[in-house]
C-alpha cells in the first residue's frame, strides 16, 4: 500500500469516528445552487463559498470550463436535484492558461510521461510510447481568463437545456488573496431570460 494511500485511508478513519448526523443529509442541496469550478488543488470552494456538507453541488474540471461533461451536471443538478442558481468560477494562475490544444498534442504524442516547464515552454522528457489520441480532444485551454469566464456562461445560457430562469454568475478566485471577483459581462450573460 502506498503512503498516499495510507494517509487517506487514517483520514478517512478519523472523519468517519466523527461523521454524526451526515448520513441522514438528503440528496438535494440545501442552499440549492451549483458552483463549476477548476480542479486546482488550491482552490477550496467550501471555504471559500462558506459551505457545509449538503450546501451545494461543486462540479469541477481542469480550468472549471463549461464542457458537454459540466453541462450534464448542471443539467442534472437543477433537474433532478433542484438547484435554483450557478457560479462559474475560474482563478488566476491557471495551468490551463499555459499550454494551447496543439502542445497537448505534442506533448502527448511524445510519451506518457509527465511533462516538465521552465522558461522555454513545455517540455516531454520523449521516451517514446506517445499517443496520437490527444490530437482529437478538445481541450478547453484559457488564452484570456475574464474572457473564458464570460465563453462559459454563454456556453451554459445558450444551451436548450438549460431554463432561462435559472442565474449564472461569473467569477474569478484570486489565488493571492483567496477573493471573488465577479466578472460583470459574464454576469450580465447569465442573467435569468425567463
Amino acid at each position: 500500500m502506498s503512503k498516499v494511500v495510507e494517509e487517506v485511508l487514517e483520514a478517512n478513519s478519523r472523519y468517519a469516528a466523527d461523521f454524526g448526523d451526515k448520513g441522514r443529509l438528503p440528496m438535494p442541496p440545501g442552499r440549492q445552487f451549483a458552483i463549476l469550478t477548476c480542479m486546482d488543488a488550491r482552490l477550496d470552494p467550501a471555504r471559500y463559498a462558506g459551505l457545509a456538507e449538503g450546501d451545494a453541488h461543486v462540479i469541477r474540471n481542469a480550468g472549471g470550463r463549461a464542457s458537454d461533461d459540466a453541462i450534464r451536471s448542471l443539467v442534472i443538478s437543477y433537474k433532478l436535484l433542484g438547484t435554483r442558481e450557478w457560479f462559474v468560477i475560474h482563478h488566476t494562475d491557471c495551468g490551463m492558461e499555459t499550454f494551447s490544444s496543439e502542445i497537448m498534442a505534442e506533448l502527448l504524442a511524445g510519451s506518457l510521461e509527465t511533462a516538465s516547464i521552465d522558461e522555454n515552454g513545455w517540455s516531454d522528457p520523449g521516451t517514446g510510447g506517445g499517443t496520437d489520441e490527444g490530437r482529437y480532444l478538445q481541450w478547453l485551454t484559457i488564452s484570456d481568463l475574464a474572457g473564458s469566464v464570460v465563453e462559459d456562461v454563454r456556453r451554459i445560457r445558450a444551451n436548450p437545456m438549460v431554463p432561462g430562469r435559472i442565474p449564472i454568475h461569473g467569477y474569478i478566485y484570486d489565488c493571492a488573496t483567496g477573493k471573488l471577483i465577479e466578472v460583470p459581462e459574464a454576469t450580465r450573460a447569465g442573467q435569468p431570460t425567463a
